[in-house]
């Protein structure tokens, strides 16, 4: 009788379809550094409001933390952010995945094309995360540090993204995600976020018109893989008086052909 295969990388006794109980103290640690990640820098208050746990409990955790330099308390204005191990964590995951490698010449091609940022992002837990960029020399320009996180709904790369997503996961995108609004331009129902992915879809590009910030703009397209999912983002992102609206025909078809090149070393 042939015998079941057991799966590698857990031990026979968590074997099966169900998931382990979590443990509670990771947990909540793990929950922390979302928080510091999305927030910035967090005084203990801030953070027991923001989990709904005692500061005591919010210490014991952040000193373990710190131990291991995750996260570090900045001793002037007492606030506590993400420190260089996290950091070294997250460049393990971009090292494994070798996007941001496949990505570098294109971007640096596209910021000197284009003049402006260019940057390139995931989608994380309903929300795009940036983890790389090429600086524009502009003294005013967009920055996104790796690990900063933007609304997909009002974001170029989220946008680029979202076009992409089969009908199922956009369902289940609009259902649970809240469509906020950040400015007078932001898209806050499904019906006007779907009718613009589709114009982006149909272009081959999208669009952040100031949805975010006002006097920002950003153009955006998806990197695929082979079976023609979204993987990734990249885009160009720039004040809107330097990315004016007759620029954006342009700067989107240089966006698009970045995104393909990348796409292809991905084996697209």
């Amino acid at each position: 009788m042939t015998q079941p295969t057991r799966r590698r990388g857990r031990p026979r006794a968590f074997d099966g379809d169900k998931a382990p109980a979590p443990i509670q103290s990771l947990d909540r640690a793990l929950a922390l550094l979302e928080a510091l990640a999305e927030g910035g820098g967090m005084t203990l208050s801030e953070i027991a409001t923001a989990l709904d746990q005692s500061p005591s409990t919010m210490y014991r955790v952040l000193s373990t933390l710190e131990a291991r330099e995750v996260v570090e308390m900045d001793p002037q204005n007492q606030e506590w952010a993400i420190g260089p191990m996290a950091f070294r964590l997250g460049s393990a995951f971009l090292r494994r995945s070798g996007m941001v490698e496949r990505s570098r010449p294109a971007m640096r091609a596209l910021m000197e094309a284009t003049g402006e940022t260019s940057n390139l992002g995931i989608a994380r837990h309903g929300k795009v995360m940036f983890i790389s960029q090429v600086e524009t020399t502009e003294s005013i320009r967009a920055f996104f540090p790796p690990g900063t996180l933007s609304p997909m709904h009002a974001s170029g790369i989220g946008k680029a993204l979202l076009g992409r997503f089969p009908a199922d996961r956009l369902d289940r995108f609009l259902r649970d995600q809240p469509l906020d609004r950040f400015t007078d331009r932001t898209l806050i129902t499904p019906n006007a976020l779907r009718a613009d992915l589709a114009r982006g879809r149909d272009r081959g590009f999208a669009v952040d018109d100031e949805e975010t910030t006002i006097g920002m703009r950003c153009v955006a397209a998806p990197i695929l893989n082979v079976l023609d999912e979204a993987v990734a983002g990249i885009s160009v992102s720039g004040p809107s008086h330097r990315l004016a609206p007759e620029d954006i025909a342009r700067v989107g078809r240089l966006v698009a052909d970045a995104a393909a090149q990348v796409s292809r070393r991905m084996g697209a």
